[in-house]
């Protein structure tokens, strides 16, 4: 069982397979892998319709592809045209070492965009299915995206990924010979978030005082008696009367109520 697991699977190392992780950082070379990993050997011309491209385009990507082992050839129908079929079923890597150099994380960050568009096509295509009766009612209920954002710690992130990829393998092997099994699309995601603070609120600054106010407080009492007691007694309240600060307009004008 480990010597076909590993059969099935390539683990990259990104010193050994730098070159290889270059070939593959490619969109058409990316989806003829896909492509020959999801409904198996094709030519050089089947691809090209599946992808729109031309077949001397393909058949030029396939041979870099073949370059770097991730595809071989298959057994021919007939001599007039060669098939390819891949070689591994699954890609894999460690994310601690592939930070090593730019080349590397460039190719983990490019195969995370193309697994989201990946996702995207399955989206439709598994919509039209249904829609178009092709696959049985018994498939609506069971089918669906989730997106639980649990707290968890590293080690049970780990767990967590080891679990699914065991109970996945079980659950392959179980229904191998079972007529009604189909392929799956199951995308599984593990991206931890940073936790943020809410920034703090600015101090707001206190308002200066206005000239008129100023003058009127700091000015000397004048020995001449004034014109009237009501003007003497509207100036007073003036001047000792304050204003609302200012951040209070401030707090105000942010109240959604």
């Amino acid at each position: 069982m480990v010597s076909e697991e590993r059969e099935r699977r390539r683990v990259l190392d990104p010193e050994r397979d730098a070159a290889a992780l270059k070939a593959l950082t490619h969109p058409l070379r990316i989806r003829l892998l896909g492509l020959l990993r999801q409904h198996g050997p094709a030519t050089a011309s089947e691809l090209a319709v599946r992808t729109g491209e031309s077949s001397a385009s393909t058949s030029y990507h396939l041979r870099v592809l073949a370059k770097y082992a991730w595809v071989t050839e298959a057994e021919h129908r007939d001599g007039r045209e060669r098939r390819w079929r891949s070689v591994h079923d699954v890609t894999s890597w460690n994310n601690t070492s592939m930070e090593v150099s730019p080349e590397s994380r460039a190719f983990v960050e490019f195969s995370r965009r193309r697994q989201i568009e990946h996702l995207a096509d399955s989206v439709a295509r598994h919509e039209a299915d249904l829609a178009a009766g092709r696959l049985a009612p018994e498939w609506r209920e069971p089918s669906g995206i989730s997106d639980l954002i649990p707290r968890l710690t590293p080690e049970s992130l780990t767990e967590l990924w080891r679990v699914l990829d065991e109970k996945l393998t079980e659950l392959v092997a179980r229904d191998e010979g079972d007529a009604r099994a189909e392929q799956v699309v199951l995308l599984t995601a593990g991206l931890p978030y940073a936790r943020t603070e809410p920034e703090p609120e600015p101090e707001p600054e206190p308002e200066p005082e206005s000239a008129s106010a100023s003058e009127s407080e700091s000015a000397p009492e004048s020995e001449s008696a004034p014109e009237s007691e009501s003007e003497a007694t509207d100036s007073s309240r003036t001047s000792m009367t304050p204003k609302r600060p200012r951040a209070d307009r401030s707090r105000r004008k942010a109240d959604p109520s």
